[in-house]
């Protein structure tokens, strides 16, 4: 889940693809569809972090990909959040968040792609990610020692 802020109100939205890009300086990217309040947000505030949500957090995810969510001040209301480096919403319960500042944004057919040097992250080593596989949302699946079942089809080891 990518998230904003900046003079005007906090903004949030879920996204389909993030990224690392570069170890030295940390940087990471994020694509948004071209055209959107959300591109516009991210272009205009400079900033964002990337949220990457957990298991228990598939109902956020669904509420930030509703095009009915509530917008403006009021699309944070109940949701519990912090603010780190830049401001942006970090969602509280994540299983890890990168906070950044815009660095480059390039046109890519309909998306824009918007690299992002990271200036803050945090990471929850006992809160497993949501996944978003096949149209579904999953889970990783670990043996109680917490490593990844081995499967011949990787796609076995998600539930």
């Amino acid at each position: 889940m990518i998230t904003t802020s900046g003079s005007e109100h906090p903004y949030g939205m879920t996204a389909n693809a993030f990224s690392s890009v570069s170890l030295e300086p940390p940087l990471v990217l994020v694509c948004v569809m071209d055209g959107t309040e959300g591109s516009a947000s991210i272009k205009r505030n400079g900033v964002f972090a990337v949220n990457v949500l957990g298991a228990e957090q598939e109902g956020l995810s669904r509420y930030f990909a509703s095009r009915d969510r509530p917008r403006g001040w009021e699309t944070f209301e109940g949701i519990a959040h912090r603010r780190v480096e830049t401001g942006s919403p970090v969602i509280e319960g994540s299983a890890a968040y990168f906070d950044c500042r815009l660095v480059a944004a390039h046109s890519a057919g309909d998306h824009i792609v918007f690299i992002g040097e990271v200036l803050a992250l945090g990471a929850a080593s006992d809160v497993p990610p949501l996944l978003f596989h096949h149209g579904r949302y999953r889970r990783v699946d670990a043996h109680d020692d917490g490593s990844t079942p081995h499967h011949p089809d990787a796609g076995d080891a998600l539930l």
